[in-house]
């Protein structure tokens, strides 16, 4: 959960013993958290009740927090876990709000790269200077039968210009690749950027708060670096279950 709600809710946990709030459904719960968090808070995404248990989940810039309906008391940080199947729930449900289209993604911002025959596809958010982007990208040396759509998401201080340049050479995924995978740095080169900046606002609306991010065919999302073997299967699975 990003710091701003965490304080906010911090500091509203001071105060929550001393408001009687009215027993409500899922528009009232909203409404009442809202209040609860305070005027300059984040804007409460969603509010929906969890079938026999007595708790709504509240969504919040993609975070999740649990009430009950008095708000009488508030769950934050944690995982709520179903006792006979002992899966949790809280992340069943980040996985589903998670998932995209794959065909709304804007691919023209992308560095695209075809293997074999290129039938699989996935999609990657990754910041040229992330350690874990690396190895990702000598994991994808190895699959063959895929098309990868590398956003270029320059998130760490010192990759705006670098990545610049990866997007300004002649051939872009031969800069990419040779500076991930070898660590050659790419010439200097100057053109139309803007794509770049696209990219980071995207990657923003997705709530993407670090790389690599994965997508595949069928929406799904992985946060982080995958090796081959699980790679191979998410793509398969992917298309297996195109949305």
């Amino acid at each position: 959960m990003k710091r701003n709600v965490r304080v906010i809710l911090g500091a509203a946990l001071a105060a929550l013993f001393a408001t009687q709030v009215a027993s409500a459904g899922e528009a009232d719960v909203r409404k009442n958290i809202q209040t609860w968090l305070g005027a300059n808070a984040p804007k409460v995404e969603n509010v929906r009740k969890l079938e026999g248990t007595g708790l709504y989940e509240v969504q919040i810039e993609g975070d999740l927090i649990y009430t009950d309906e008095k708000i009488s008391y508030i769950f934050v940080g944690g995982d709520v876990v179903d006792g006979k199947t002992r899966k949790s729930l809280t992340e069943e449900r980040k996985q589903k709000l998670s998932q995209i289209k794959f065909s709304d993604l804007p691919l023209e911002l992308a560095i695209k790269q075809v293997k074999g025959n290129g039938k699989r596809v996935i999609a990657t958010f990754e910041d040229p200077n992330c350690t874990y982007c690396k190895k990702l990208a000598k994991e994808l040396q190895g699959i063959t039968d895929v098309t990868i759509y590398t956003f270029i998401y320059p998130i760490f201080p010192n990759s705006s210009e670098l990545s610049k340049n990866i997007w300004c050479a002649s051939d872009r995924s031969k800069a990419w690749n040779d500076y991930l995978i070898n660590g050659t740095q790419p010439a200097a080169a100057k053109c139309d950027t803007s794509g770049i900046d696209k990219t980071l606002a995207l990657g923003r609306n997705l709530n993407i708060r670090g790389t690599p991010a994965l997508f595949f065919a069928d929406g799904s999302r992985t946060p982080g670096y995958m090796p081959a073997a699980a790679l191979e299967k998410a793509l398969d699975k992917g298309s297996a279950n195109i949305r």
